[in-house]
């Protein structure tokens, strides 16, 4: 299966230069903990960083360090991982704990953001592969004890 299949394609994004005080606000609108930051040029959006919640908390607010004059750009990871949409829900899995990351954008073949894929997401795909085959074995068991009967 491909990633881009079950990535989250309502992705908010901003630019490097976006005040961290907006970024928040961002956040809180669109209820999400992640910004992707981008740079646009003619043919899309790129991702060029990420800024989380935690991010805000931990590099602004607990440090005391006044908001304004701090935009996006200045605390953004920018050792990004970006999957393409074409790889596959394993590839992904491995990919994102080889660099320990809890969310990734995703990109087409041209380099242009067309989602973001996060752990929670692979989470939500697993539990119900996995509940899936539960039911698969137990449908099984009962399907057994059913023939026995009737012999």
């Amino acid at each position: 299966m491909a990633i881009g299949s079950i990535c989250n394609r309502e992705v908010v994004t901003t630019g490097r230069k976006t005040p961290v005080v907006d970024v928040a606000k961002l956040m809180r609108g669109h209820h999400v903990g992640s910004i992707v930051i981008v740079d646009e040029d003619p043919e899309g959006r790129r991702p060029v960083g990420i800024l989380t919640d935690r991010d805000l908390v931990v590099e602004v607010l607990a440090q005391e360090v006044p908001p304004e004059g701090v935009c996006s750009g200045d605390l953004m990871a920018t050792n990004l991982l970006v999957v393409n949409e074409e790889d596959g829900v394993w590839q992904t899995i491995e990919r994102m704990a080889d660099r320990s990351v809890r969310r990734s954008p995703v990109v087409d073949s041209r380099g242009r953001l067309v989602g973001l894929i996060t752990v929670d997401d692979l989470i939500d795909l697993l539990a119900g592969e996995l509940s899936g085959l539960a039911t698969l074995i137990n449908r099984e068991q009962r399907r057994e004890r059913q023939l026995r009967r009737s012999r």
